[in-house]
């Protein structure tokens, strides 16, 4: 059986960074990006998978790198989340709307303003948890009265859920191959 990405093949340069300290820095770095969602390359339900594959253990689940993959998963998303969280604060949906990277539809974030103002801030991490809304009740929670430290703690919540789930298929369906 062959793998779809093997690391011998891949450039001597890239392999190197994926190899090195760095390869931890920037997988913060592309979590920080997917967190205040401006990860649009990938899908974010790949990049935990991803990261386990490149340089994890795909053996068991609860190895000390997958903890470290998903720690600084849950570090730059949430801290992604943050600043997004921030800028829906202080800018406003008008000002969001209005930015080209900013690619959620007015319709949408109407239905997602709805999920908020029905359910409050619970829905913060059940969204963070499920595939496709992830992080789209940020924005919403910025525009409420929400404390930043419940968001934090709400964000970090549902990123850990998701991200234990994503690295836990992804090991168990490993082992069924």
């Amino acid at each position: 059986m062959t793998t779809v990405l093997q690391l011998g093949e891949m450039p001597s340069y890239l392999q190197g960074l994926l190899d090195s300290e760095y390869a931890l820095l920037v997988l913060l770095a592309v979590f920080v990006l997917e967190g205040a969602m401006l990860m649009y390359i990938m899908p974010s339900e790949l990049i935990v998978p991803g990261a386990i594959l490149l340089i994890g253990d795909t053996t068991q689940l609860v190895s000390p790198t997958n903890l470290l993959i998903i720690g600084i998963a849950v570090m730059g998303a949430t801290t992604g989340q943050y600043l997004l969280f921030k800028l829906a604060e202080r800018g406003g949906r008008d000002y969001l709307l209005g930015k080209r990277w900013f690619r959620i539809s007015e319709e949408k974030l109407d239905k997602f303003d709805g999920w908020f103002q029905r359910w409050g801030p619970v829905v913060v991490p059940l969204s963070n948890t499920m595939l496709f809304t992830r992080g789209m009740l940020t924005v919403p929670a910025g525009f409420s009265e929400l404390d930043g430290r419940k968001f934090l703690v709400l964000s970090a919540v549902g990123t850990l859920s998701f991200q234990v789930i994503l690295a836990g298929l992804f090991v168990f369906w490993g082992r069924l191959l």
